[in-house]
């Protein structure tokens, strides 16, 4: 089947949080809402007519999950990744934000340090903050277009903060590399040296370009494997966020034991039946269709990047690896980041994420979203190019 990613979908109307809350965050009814992390793609057809038959059914009473559920996600990991996930280690939750939350609680105490490496995916800190344990960074570099990590200065922050629990994004969000298998063998060490649990944020893990290779952290030995947890979803992939489901990769017998009892203490394991389905149906179904969508997406990608090199060169494109969300330099514009967000928003009429929303390192930033059609991808850049110029 030949999937028609041109096709604009009017989202307005839906409750959809990117297309219908303007007001809540004061932007104008007329900007380009190109902010929170969903596609504005209908999700593969195998998704929807598993859906239409549930609906049809008419009851919706308390569900579980099946095997068949386990099955799907351990197909998934193992074919396209080669990771192999034994059905014992797998924890679903409604989200993973979620699982995060649950890991900080299961695996520190009231004060104990929790590392993110800035600018960092934002609900992060709210996690850490809101559970009462402190808030520690490690920025990472930023290099002449390329973010790297300081691992002399993650280790000291290790070190010195008594970080317990490392929050690592991969795919990384917002600045979209995809880290090495190297990158993770050192993070790793570290994390081992001084009994740090990891906790790998891996739900872009299926939007991978170019000659980049996504690398599950837990598939780098045995050590890693049985130091972390894995959070993964096919929210991102397959466009189900507002169906409530994820998945924790939980292989040490005690930290999954820890993992549970603080799921159970926040009452976040209960099974949210169309997100089971949609899940189970996308997993199965949606390879071709994540395929196509990954071809259309990087022509988005390549579109932007030469549209700047072309018209608009005082505004770069870091180099982007992962993730369907570019990160925009402004810095040679020569403005402040309060005035760039004001003729992004204000003049170009685009809804971004400001880059300060992922902390200071952020400043000078903005995030966009490119998972839409081509043709709101062409007419945001014309607009950006009408303000800058």
């Amino acid at each position: 089947m030949i999937y028609n990613f041109d096709k604009s979908i009017n989202r307005k109307g839906t409750n959809s949080s990117k297309h219908d809350t303007y007001a809540q965050h004061g932007v104008p009814e007329d900007a380009i809402p190109l902010w929170v992390a969903d596609m504005d793609f209908a999700s593969p057809i195998e998704v929807a007519k598993r859906l239409g038959e549930i609906a049809s059914f008419g009851v919706f009473g308390y569900t579980s999950y099946p095997d068949s559920y386990f099955e799907a996600v351990s197909n998934w990991f193992s074919t396209n990744f080669g990771f192999k996930i034994d059905q014992a280690w797998i924890k679903p939750a409604p989200g993973v934000m979620a699982i995060v939350a649950n890991a900080i609680r299961a695996f520190t105490d009231a004060g104990d340090g929790v590392l993110i490496q800035r600018p960092s995916y934002h609900p992060f800190p709210r996690a850490v903050e809101l559970n009462g344990r402190n808030l520690v960074n490690s920025p990472l570099v930023f290099d002449q277009g390329r973010y790297n990590i300081d691992f002399d200065d993650f280790e000291k922050k290790v070190v010195e903060e008594n970080v317990k629990l490392f929050l690592l994004c991969s795919p990384h969000n917002p600045v979209g590399r995809v880290w090495t298998k190297k990158e993770l063998e050192a993070l790793c060490g570290i994390c081992l040296k001084h009994k740090v649990v990891v906790v790998a944020d891996e739900i872009h893990c299926d939007f991978v370009f170019g000659q980049n290779t996504h690398t599950m952290y837990q598939s780098i030995g045995k050590e890693a494997l049985d130091n972390s947890i894995c959070a993964v979803s096919a929210s991102k992939t397959f466009n189900l966020a507002g169906l409530s489901s994820a998945t924790a990769i939980v292989p040490n017998p005690a930290l999954r034991e820890a993992y549970e009892k603080a799921a159970a203490v926040s009452f976040s394991g209960g099974a949210n039946m169309m997100g089971v389905a949609a899940s189970e149906a996308a997993y199965k179904y949606g390879k071709d269709w994540l395929s196509q969508l990954n071809t259309y997406l990087h022509g988005n990608i390549l579109y932007v990047k030469e549209f700047l090199e072309n018209n608009l060169d005082q505004i770069g494109l870091i180099e982007h690896q992962g993730t369907y969300l570019l990160w925009l330099d402004f810095h040679k514009t020569g403005f402040s980041h309060s005035e760039i967000e004001s003729l992004v928003l204000d003049k170009a009429k685009l809804w971004l994420n400001s880059g300060t929303v992922f902390g200071q390192e952020g400043s000078g930033f903005m995030r966009m979203n490119i998972a839409s059609p081509r043709d709101t991808i062409a007419t945001a850049m014309e607009r950006l190019k009408t303000a800058f110029s």
